[in-house]
């Protein structure tokens, strides 16, 4: 279960109360830290399958991007996430981030290529909260990854079923395409990516 400390704090006082080596997983929401399910069984093994996808279509692709292990994206406000997957363009971390080398914090849409969420119990986080923090931020691609179809119908549908959601920004609005059993996920940043919802879903 998600458990919320109700003290109010900023993006630095969470980032400086972040206890190191921590085996728990915390995410600061419009100020409120917020301890999240650390991903197992299912979770962990779908996450780990599109890291492992995305890692070798990078390398095939030879795209100067990179998978960092962990990573904190800093929205507008008073908020801190810390996504499933993260795909980072090098260049623009390199030249653009101040605060990646010592603490692995992402200000700027334009460093993220793309960004995955994979679906647990809290489903509206990543459909409601996330995704406009997201949108607004200017991240390019954002995948929801819903792989028990927990979502809400007004998001993956009735009846409701496993999906992909791939949201693609287009004039600073999320344009979403949406992927179930064999078809193939088309995603901007990666064209030619030969992967489809069924796969993913039966990852592990």
């Amino acid at each position: 279960m998600i458990q919320a400390l109700p003290k109010q704090v900023t993006f630095d006082e969470f980032i400086a109360w972040y206890p190191p080596n921590s085996e728990r997983h915390y995410e600061l929401h419009d100020g409120v830290i917020v301890e999240m399910p650390k991903p197992k069984g299912k979770h962990s093994e779908v996450a780990g399958f599109i890291g492992g996808e995305l890692f070798l279509e990078i390398r095939r692709c030879q795209f100067p991007y990179f998978i960092p292990k962990e990573c904190v994206i800093k929205p507008q406000g008073e908020s801190g996430y810390e996504p499933d997957v993260i795909v980072l363009d090098k260049q623009r971390v390199t030249n653009s981030e101040p605060r990646w080398e010592k603490e692995s914090i992402i200000t700027l849409g334009s460093s993220v290529r793309l960004v995955v969420e994979v679906v647990s119990t809290n489903w509206s986080d990543d459909y409601a909260l996330k995704l406009e923090d997201y949108e607004s931020l200017g991240i390019a691609e954002y995948w929801i990854v819903d792989y028990l179809g927990l979502g809400g119908r007004r998001f993956i549908g009735n009846p409701k079923q496993p999906t992909i959601s791939v949201y693609q920004l287009v004039d600073g609005e999320y344009k979403v395409s949406q992927f179930r059993g064999t078809n193939r996920i088309i995603s901007p940043t990666f064209p030619d990516l030969n992967l489809n919802a069924e796969q993913v879903f039966q990852a592990g």
